[in-house]
């Protein structure tokens, strides 16, 4: 007998969450790189206090929204990407779409897993943040803050999956994917803030939606004074690129493997 569909998702994510911790080597580099980087940064920027809109917080503060975009984006679209492209070179999403199980039950457990890890890592940078330089929790505008980490996670795991669609074989996944997303933290003030860029970039990478995801984190995490933490123009076209992922995942996304 087959269970209902929600029960199979949350088959579906268990699974997806047993096999990631039955690999503890990938398991801890990936919780570890975000806290290296956390580490790496306050290391050659110092973690001195800044003044901003009347408010002292550490600088530290700010490379902690970069990281957490950094996190967020690297599980639920780099690892999402690159497991769906090798599960589906080697035939496990044939097999699976072969079965009497609804296909989007399968996918929306691989998602929520995703999300799952993404919310762990936001959690190990604020706890090491913390503890080790003195990150200020925004806890009046948590609010702000969950809803910007679920709008960015539910977008950029649809993009993920969208992405799979012009990604040719397994081998060529990693550098197909991590080419689309690399070079855009440099350039969007993600780990450097770049205060005179040219002027298309700026334009470029505000289009882009590593850029709003970035921009929105800080708004919730050091919000400016009498704000509640939501930055509504960023959410707005981060949604957007979430639904056009959506609807290309929908339209391109192969089970089978490419010829």
């Amino acid at each position: 007998m087959i269970r209902t569909d929600p029960a199979l998702v949350g088959r579906f994510a268990a699974y997806a969450n047993r096999t990631f911790w039955r690999n503890p080597a990938a398991a801890f580099f990936t919780l570890f790189l975000p806290v290296f980087f956390l580490v790496l940064f306050s290391v050659l920027f110092g973690n001195e206090p800044l003044s901003i809109d009347g408010r002292t917080v550490s600088s530290a503060t700010f490379t902690v929204a970069g990281i957490i975009t950094y996190s967020v984006v690297g599980a639920c679209y780099t690892n999402l990407a690159t497991a769906m492209t090798f599960s589906r070179e080697t035939g496990f999403l044939k097999r699976i779409r072969g079965t009497p199980i609804p296909p989007w039950t399968f996918l929306t457990g691989r998602i929520i897993h995703a999300v799952g890890v993404a919310l762990l890592l936001v959690l190990v940078c604020f706890i090491f943040g913390v503890a080790a330089y003195h990150v200020t929790i925004p806890t009046s505008t948590l609010p702000a803050l969950i809803v910007t980490l679920v709008v960015g996670a539910a977008a950029f795991a649809a993009l993920g999956l969208a992405i799979t669609s012009i990604v040719p074989n397994a081998d060529a996944a990693p550098a197909v994917i991590n080419f689309t997303v690399f070079p855009l933290y440099f350039v969007s003030n993600v780990f450097i803030p770049f205060s005179h860029q040219p002027r298309w970039l700026d334009i470029l990478t505000s289009v882009l939606p590593i850029k709003p995801f970035n921009e929105a984190l800080k708004t919730a995490i050091v919000p400016p004074l009498g704000s509640n933490g939501f930055n509504g123009g960023d959410l707005l076209e981060l949604a957007v690129w979430g639904v056009a992922g959506a609807v290309v995942a929908f339209r391109y996304f192969s089970w089978e493997p490419h010829p």
